[in-house]
């Protein structure tokens, strides 16, 4: 028999009903009372279009308060959310419909276009957008009072940037262990008030979702980073955790411009890969509390973070695992000495139990319960993780293993370059070759600069053997560089 809990809504409604929940750039604001209210009244009038308990219902909107309520409004259905990343195509995103047995697409004014032009590709007998639901009559329906930790909750696709995307299962347990997996770690204050500006599609903004009904703390939701908004809430608007990845935070930093934070304002959480060591170093010297943290889709968002007493003398360390998860360095099957490179391997609630309807994927990623990541890091004398790069980013020239994320890091400390970014290029003669993306702050900078700089700082193997200027480098939805994209714009630059 299946653990269950309170509906974590109710509860919050019901401790602290008058609290904010959800405060929007917008400039709404609504009440845990308020948007309970609000999410019920929404799963009935989903409830009078077909939706029963376990069906799977598809979500392609932007951030907003109505995205937030539908997401709640499907756990009071037990329904199934499949949560759609709006930048994709709609051939894309039909396979997806296709592929979770879509019965039912939700999607926001501004995607309606996209929207229909999915279901067309699809099997989906059923789509509406926020604005034609709210206008149905409420259906009347038993709504559920609990939660089974074991119930599927969500399904999130991966990117897919090697064959088809897979969808990850989440259960309401893996959301709820995230959730208190993050608050062990960082600690709670009933003045907490998260900014949440990645995606609610992906699991990064999905997870400050559930993390307000179950600490009862506001959030701060953006419909996408925004870097005035973002820096005024801040400094003014009580905001004291904000999620960011690298190029956000670099932004926040130049828009302080050697200002401070106010003594309220508590963590940088930092995710989406490895930051680079001269972005950290700044962000020291402005006394900003970046606190980095590791996680993926599959993990239901950070497994692994740094916590506040080691944020200054464990620079660039991702952490140590969270209270109840594990975490292991393999090499060749076995664990890896201290200090050696190798896959990262996690275990723990939070972890997906596997891939919608696909077990041929479960299975290569499972092995006794630990999930093998694809990602690539090592463990210090005391235990504390360094994330490297993703297995399928390294660059392997002449026998020698090349990080890219190592290159980029050194390549930020340079005058001139805003952002930088780093993939392997075929080579007849070493296998492959690292090659370098750059978008320069200064049009005074040269190639030749670039390349100076490298020598001077790495291993000679390890500097680019070209060197491009772009106008900005390929990020997806919650920013985080597409690397795969980079292969696309060779052509376009001149090395």
């Amino acid at each position: 028999m299946t653990e269950t809990i309170p509906h974590w809504l109710n509860k919050q409604a019901d401790l602290s009903p008058d609290k904010t929940a959800i405060e929007t750039s917008d400039g709404e604001e609504l009440t845990f009372l308020q948007l309970r209210d609000k999410s019920r009244s929404l799963a009935r009038k989903i409830a009078a279009s077909g939706v029963r308990k376990g069906n799977h219902v598809a979500l392609l909107a932007a951030n907003s308060s109505d995205m937030a309520a539908a997401i709640h409004a499907l756990s009071y259905l037990g329904a199934v959310a499949v949560l759609l990343n709006v930048r994709l195509s709609a051939r894309e995103l039909a396979y997806q419909l296709n592929d979770a047995e879509v019965s039912f697409l939700l999607y926001d004014e501004d995607h309606t276009e996209l929207a229909l032009s999915t279901v067309y590709q699809t099997d989906c007998p059923n789509f509406s957008s926020f604005q034609e639901i709210d206008e149905q009559t409420e259906a009347t329906v038993d709504l559920r009072e609990e939660l089974g930790l074991d119930e599927l909750f969500t399904i999130i696709y991966t990117s897919g940037t090697t064959g088809f995307p897979k969808g990850v299962e989440h259960t309401y347990g893996n959301h709820w262990w995230s959730a208190v997996s993050s608050a062990l770690n960082l600690g709670l204050s009933r003045n907490d008030k998260w900014l949440a500006s990645l995606p609610l599609f992906h699991v990064g903004g999905l997870s400050l979702l559930v993390k307000s009904v179950v600490y009862g703390m506001p959030i701060y939701l953006m419909k996408k980073f925004d870097i005035d908004l973002a820096h005024q809430a801040i400094i003014s608007g009580n905001v004291t955790i904000v999620s960011v990845v690298t190029v956000m935070l670099e932004r926040l930093i130049d828009k302080l411009d050697g200002g401070r934070y106010p003594d309220s304002f508590r963590c940088m959480l930092l995710g989406g890969g490895p930051a680079p060591e001269p972005l950290l170093k700044r962000a020291k010297i402005q006394e900003i509390p970046v606190f980095q943290t590791y996680g993926m889709t599959e993990t239901s968002s950070q497994i692994v973070t740094l916590s506040p007493d080691y944020a200054l003398s464990k620079l660039g360390s991702a952490g140590k695992p969270l209270v109840p998860a594990q975490l292991k360095i393999m090499l060749d099957g076995k664990p890896a000495p201290d200090g050696t490179v190798g896959e990262i391997v996690v275990k723990g609630p939070m972890v997906t139990k596997g891939y919608y309807q696909n077990d041929s994927a479960t299975s290569k990623a499972f092995q006794d319960g630990w999930l093998a990541t694809g990602d690539l890091g090592k463990l210090d004398e005391d235990g504390f993780l360094y994330v490297m790069d993703r297995r399928k980013d390294l660059i392997i020239s002449g026998g020698e293993n090349i990080y890219p994320a190592e290159i980029e890091s050194v390549l930020a400390g340079l005058d001139g370059v805003k952002e930088a970014g780093v993939i392997g290029r075929e080579d007849d003669q070493w296998g492959q070759v690292p090659v370098a993306f750059i978008v320069p702050s200064d049009a005074d900078l040269t190639k030749e600069q670039v390349f100076r700089y490298c020598r001077e700082r790495l291993a000679k193997f390890k500097v680019p053997k070209h060197v491009y200027f772009i106008a900005e480098l390929p990020r997806n939805a919650s920013n985080k560089l597409v690397r795969h994209k980079l292969v696309d714009l060779a052509g376009d630059g001149e090395s």
